[in-house]
């Protein structure tokens, strides 16, 4: 029975009746300068098919070499995931037959790969979920495909395809986990958990920028049902190429869904890829998934094995930086933010872009005001990243210096930053371009103050009799007499002084 007939169940009821078991495929790709077996650079946007050679074309004769920086990037991978390290381990021919991969086999590693048995620990609402990694393995990563025509970007119904071979060949890890059981409820969140903190940890150790907007880090999400208290898994699906963190927790829960309608409604779940689709969170038909013995792996003929030395491997594990968890609890106590503020920072992707603006001269509370309020409202609109939406840290503090100098008022730091995103020049260009200081001379201010008095006498008169919150009328008329480039306590000031 077709598994796309049945519609979904709700996310409560199947909660009841089923529990979920998912297997995370992470796979990231390395910023090494060459690819993986040749000598082709990686730079990200080059123009198509310039970045190859008869090595990743796979053209006869051609010979392969290993990366020696990708393999050091792959053990501190490793390390960092509390992994062990393959003494010896070499590389296979993992074969299929497509056209974004030009040998007709994917040099990869099977049964033998460089890290293997590690964890990492994630919080999900104070609970802790240790997530254990089956193993972390080198390989290459394919080309690109384009599909013209038709209205789903898939090769079904488009005109003709497209292939971009720059992408083929660039070294990839690919982290794999073991079953995750027992998340219950959480089991979308707990997935999304996951594959923040392996961005965190990667990023950390330097070795690939992990932009999934960008593909340098993707995750292929497998999710099964089993019958409530049942020990025994059900069939996979497995969604592949989940490209933000949002994503990988909506493909979970609407693969929890579609499962559970599948199986109430008598059928059986097919062991098949999905794609999902970011514009309402579903997933469609791939192709029927195939088995390792599928791919017919054997040993890589034209590779010699790899055996890492345990001196270069303990050398290795002395770089590793300190834990994401760690750096994220210092820099909290030290930040001096609550535990909502820290999660609302985290949930933002905004730790590095607050510390580099403290850094930088600011306060850690306004930085955290900026980044989370007036650019990240930016970011949404433009459907960016944070770290994309076109201010600096070092521009935001400059903002706030200036706001702390008396120069600027908050109102008129927004229209400051209206200058940055449209590209106006420095915070002090845009201030003298936009006529923004504030008024700092008492001259102009004590006219516009005797001109809102004189037109508005009976809130002269309260003031006078000792109400000092009537002045708040004349502060707003005399705001909006300098079009907001008073300081308004000066302004409250004057006017006590003024009438007492």
């Amino acid at each position: 029975m077709s598994d796309t007939l049945p519609g979904l169940i709700d996310f409560d009821e199947v909660l009841e009746k089923f529990d979920p078991a998912m297997g995370l495929e992470v796979h990231v790709e390395l910023n090494t300068n060459t690819k993986m077996f040749c000598g082709c650079p990686t730079t990200f946007g080059g123009a198509p098919n310039t970045q190859v050679c008869p090595t990743c074309l796979g053209l006869p004769g051609a010979m392969p070499v290993v990366n020696a920086k990708a393999v050091e990037s792959a053990i501190r991978i490793g390390l960092a995931l509390n992994c062990e390290i393959a003494e010896w381990c070499r590389f296979a021919r993992k074969n299929y037959f497509y056209p974004d991969m030009p040998k007709n086999f994917q040099t990869s590693q099977y049964d033998e790969p460089i890290a293997f048995d590690g964890y990492l620990d994630v919080d999900v609402e104070g609970e802790t979920y240790r997530i254990e990694i089956e193993r972390a393995h080198m390989e290459e990563d394919t080309g690109k495909a384009t599909h013209v025509g038709g209205s789903t970007g898939r090769i079904h119904g488009a005109d003709y395809s497209l292939i971009d071979y720059n992408r083929a060949g660039i070294p990839l890890i690919e982290i794999v986990t073991r079953p995750i059981l027992g998340a219950g409820e959480k089991a979308p969140q707990v997935a999304r958990a996951y594959v923040s903190a392996l961005r965190d940890l990667i990023k950390a150790l330097g070795v690939s920028d992990v932009r999934m907007d960008q593909g340098s880090m993707r995750c292929d999400v497998n999710l099964s049902l089993a019958p409530k208290g049942s020990k025994v898994l059900g069939t996979r699906s497995e969604t592949k190429n989940v490209n933000s963190l949002r994503s990988v927790e909506r493909a979970v829960r609407f693969e929890m869904s579609r499962h559970a309608g599948v199986l109430l409604s008598g059928g059986s779940v097919l062991q098949e890829t999905r794609h999902f689709h970011e514009d309402d969170g579903t997933t469609s038909p791939g192709r029927e998934k195939s088995d390792a013995e599928d791919y017919r792996y054997f040993p890589e003929p034209d590779l010699v094995p790899v055996a890492p030395s345990r001196a270069w491997v303990d050398e290795l594990r002395t770089t590793l930086p300190e834990p994401p968890a760690e750096r994220r609890a210092r820099l909290q106590a030290s930040w001096g933010y609550t535990d909502l503020e820290m999660r609302d920072v985290i949930n933002a992707d905004a730790i590095e872009l607050i510390e580099e603006t403290v850094a930088a001269g600011a306060a850690p509370q306004a930085a955290r005001k900026w980044w989370l309020s007036e650019i990240s409202r930016r970011a949404n609109e433009a459907g960016v990243e944070l770290a994309s939406a076109g201010v600096s840290p070092a521009q935001v503090a400059e903002v706030q210096q200036l706001i702390d100098e008396g120069t600027l008022n908050d109102k008129l730091a927004r229209q400051v930053f209206d200058g940055l995103f449209a590209g106006e020049g420095t915070p002090a260009q845009i201030i003298e371009k936009r006529g923004l200081a504030l008024v700092s001379d008492d001259g102009p201010l004590l006219t516009a103050i005797e001109e809102a008095l004189a037109a508005q006498p009976d809130i002269a008169d309260k003031i006078r009799g000792g109400n000092h919150k009537a002045a708040g009328a004349i502060v707003g008329a005399v705001m909006k007499a300098t079009r907001g480039q008073a300081d308004a306590a000066r302004v409250q000031q004057l006017i006590i002084e003024k009438l007492a």
